[in-house]
Parts: structure tokens; sequence; C-alpha cells
């Protein structure tokens, strides 16, 4: 996937920052933030092992779990026409309209 790094298990998304001409790393999957910046790829992987390392440290201080977890549920809002053709398509699928998101999901994020 473009734009995405893994560090110490963790996988961090990238983007440049032209404001201040740096990437900037931030960890997704954690349950607080955990961001970092750097100008090249090797710094991007020196600093997201440092922010990485001292938000782990500071949960098992505090007794957190550093993980987020996910219910597997979420609404999704879009607008009547889109919906429409989301139903169509499933149905032409022969699938159900929440199969039919899930994999459209699943083969975006693949």
């Amino acid at each position: 996937m473009n734009n995405v790094m893994t560090i110490g298990g963790q996988r961090a998304v990238i983007q440049f920052d032209p404001e201040i001409g740096m990437f900037r790393g931030e960890f997704v999957g954690l349950s607080g933030g955990a961001d970092f910046y750097a100008d090249s790829v090797a710094g991007l992987q020196r600093e997201g092992e440092i922010s990485l390392r001292v938000f782990l440290d500071m949960c098992a201080e505090k007794g957190i779990d550093p993980v987020r977890h996910y219910s597997g549920k979420f609404q999704v809002r879009v607008n009547e026409e889109l919906h429409a053709r989301a139903a169509e398509a499933a149905a032409a699928k022969g699938v159900s309209l929440n199969q039919f998101v899930q994999d459209a999901i699943a083969e975006a994020a693949a």
C-alpha cells in the first residue's frame, strides 16, 4: 500500500508536509497519537522507532492497552443516488449490500 511503512510491527501512514518540507508519519491502530517527522526514508524509520518506543513505554507506565480495538461495525452516509447504485450492484452480484461494501473496502485496503 502506498504511503504506509511498517515500523516495529506497527503500520504508519506517511505524508509529505510541504509547509515544513518534511515527511510526517503517524501510526494507525494505536490507542493514542504517535507521530514522527523526518526528511528521508532512513530518518522516518529511525524517528518512527523512537516515537513508537516512547509511546509503548508510556502506555506500559500508565497501564494502557496500546492497541486500538475495533468493533467491526461503523455507519457510512452516502447520497441517495450512490446508495441506490450500490444496492443495484450488490443485487446484480447476488450479495447483500453489506457484503458488497465489505468486499469493496477489502479490495481498496489491500
